[in-house]
């Protein structure tokens, strides 16, 4: 019972890093989601890519429902802010090709499960 009081003490502590409550955390989520989506189709012509402006929708939706269960809003605004960081450098070209293409890399080759597959592949 001590515990638990401590813990909720320490939890209100914590000061927030952009977002003050669950709404404008949400509200932060869904503009980033807006922001992808409307420079996917740049993104596709500026790389070049193999995909199609609708196989990278439907990625970018699998990375954010991948999050879909966190609660804790300053692990929610930790993400916006990485994907805004992964925005940036993808919509100014800092990233190469194969930096984007690897986002499909688990679709289309699954990670390997023994240890002399891992050893092969690169994987620890």
């Amino acid at each position: 019972m001590a515990s638990s009081r401590v813990a909720r003490t320490v939890a209100r502590q914590v000061k927030p890093l952009l977002s003050v409550d669950q709404g404008e955390a949400r509200r932060r989520v869904l503009n980033l989601y807006k922001a992808w989506y409307r420079q996917i189709p740049y993104i596709v012509l500026d790389y070049d890519f193999p995909k199609s402006k609708e196989q990278c929708r439907a990625k970018l939706r699998e990375q954010f429902e991948k999050h879909r269960d966190v609660k804790d809003i300053r692990v929610i605004d930790m993400l916006v802010i990485k994907g805004q960081m992964e925005l940036k450098e993808t919509v100014e070209i800092w990233k190469q090709k194969h930096g984007i293409m690897s986002y499909w890399r688990d679709s289309v080759d699954p990670k390997p499960k023994d240890f002399l597959s891992k050893f092969l592949d690169g994987h620890e």
